[in-house]
């Protein structure tokens, strides 16, 4: 599912925007706070309502992983970590510039089109 998610959320950012997405829903399972309390599992991260992602809520999450994204997946689950991603538990691609500040969380950097967004460390310390 993980796979399936950055393939449909960023297959256009190439394998780094794919990994950075990856991060995101990685974090969102590990930070149990915020928007994602009682977030254990990569399918209820996938499926969050609301909240979740645009993939699967605007349809185009059909598509199936390919054995790349699934290597991909893997690595984030085993730990891997790309900047600005790393930390963040929210991504969006906005008509312009990245915002300082999206729902009064920080810009941690973009990637291509995508802005990265990362929660304080005293809100959500599961991230850092």
């Amino acid at each position: 599912m993980l796979a399936r998610l950055m393939r449909a959320e960023a297959e256009g950012e190439g394998e780094l925007g794919m990994l950075m997405v990856g991060n995101v829903g990685v974090n969102r399972v590990r930070s149990n706070c915020l928007d994602f309390k009682n977030i254990r599992s990569i399918p209820q991260m996938v499926n969050q309502r609301p909240g979740g992602f645009e993939a699967t809520i605007k349809g185009y999450f059909y598509q199936k992983a390919r054995e790349s994204e699934i290597r991909l997946a893997k690595r984030i689950i085993n730990g891997e970590r790309q900047r600005p991603a790393s930390n963040a538990l929210w991504f969006f691609r906005p008509s312009g510039n990245c915002p300082g500040t999206w729902w009064d969380q920080s810009h941690s950097g973009r990637y291509k089109k995508h802005c990265f967004y990362v929660p304080t460390r005293g809100d959500c310390p599961n991230v850092y």
